[in-house]
């Protein structure tokens, strides 16, 4: 979406989740790590903004492999950071998180809302935000951190579908669609305080998302950081999920009542306020179009 808006882009990826069939041609690419000082630097070579997504993202594994959230997340972070300043490159889009709030008492979450994570991978992301705070002062960067809420969908392009290709996979919409009458949908938790007892999350569709990257980059002031909330402002529960997604495939979705997971929230909704002032965006896919596009990228 960048290249085709007219940007120039340079990528960077170690491929350890990330997939190099996924880098459109037209962009430069160069495989390595964050951790690795000369492939910033050639990465980050003619550039004048960053958008930083790498970094480790599964709640499970950062509660066993703590150390490499810290690492890959954080010291990684602080390096790009170090390689921005000798590069003279000072904007930066970072992906934060709503995991920085942890299980807010009240929805929907503002971003001044308390931040206690629950968890590594959160925590992790709340101290490169603080970090991004202290270098708009110290470095006088120009700094906006996305938290993002559920992401779905996908997007058709000259490559073909961009689609989620996670091992494990962990997000709900992608396993509604990989549901079977031998390995049925989990839904954990029906006895939630919600109108039909299952949990409330907030969805945003992959290429408003990336459209609001867009919008941030011409938004960036230096010597600022702002935090800003990605959502569509809207929850939708699980049954709600499964009932879209029954429509769009025209058949049932295999699913099975299991027992609610420790830590996880009755509802976790998003104010975009902040994000339709700042950004003047606001997401204009629904959960059907979200669906509809993750099945079309899933048989493709």
């Amino acid at each position: 979406m960048l290249l085709d808006a007219g940007y120039n882009v340079s990528v960077l990826d170690d491929c350890s989740t990330g997939h190099v069939d996924s880098v459109d041609a037209r962009a430069r690419f160069t495989r390595g790590s964050i951790l690795d000082h000369s492939a910033l630097h050639h990465a980050m070579t003619n550039c004048d903004a960053v958008i930083h997504f790498g970094g480790k993202s599964l709640v499970g594994e950062s509660v066993q492999k703590p150390e490499l959230y810290m690492q890959v997340n954080i010291e990684g972070t602080t390096l790009l950071l170090d390689v921005m300043k000798e590069s003279g490159v000072k904007k930066i889009v970072f992906s934060s998180s709503a995991a920085v709030y942890g299980e807010p008492p009240k929805v929907p979450i503002f971003e001044d809302s308390a931040t206690v994570p629950t968890n590594p991978y959160g925590l992790s992301k709340l101290r490169v935000d603080q970090l991004l705070t202290l270098r708009s002062k110290v470095d006088g960067i120009g700094a906006i951190s996305l938290r993002y809420f559920n992401v779905a969908g996908a997007l058709q392009t000259s490559l073909g579908w961009l689609r989620e290709r996670h091992n494990p996979e962990t997000h709900l919409i992608p396993n509604v669609l990989n549901s079977t009458e031998q390995n049925p949908l989990k839904i954990f938790g029906t006895n939630w305080p919600t109108p039909d007892h299952t949990c409330v999350r907030d969805y945003v569709h992959v290429v408003d998302l990336v459209e609001a990257h867009m919008a941030a980059l011409d938004a960036l002031v230096l010597g600022k950081h702002e935090i800003i909330n990605l959502g569509s402002g809207i929850g939708y529960s699980v049954r709600q999920v499964i009932d879209t997604a029954e429509l769009v495939l025209g058949r049932t979705v295999p699913a099975v009542d299991v027992e609610a997971r420790a830590g996880d929230p009755a509802v976790l909704t998003a104010s975009i306020t902040k994000a339709k002032e700042l950004l003047n965006w606001e997401p204009t896919r629904n959960l059907e179009k979200m669906i509809g596009d993750a099945y079309a990228s899933h048989k493709s």
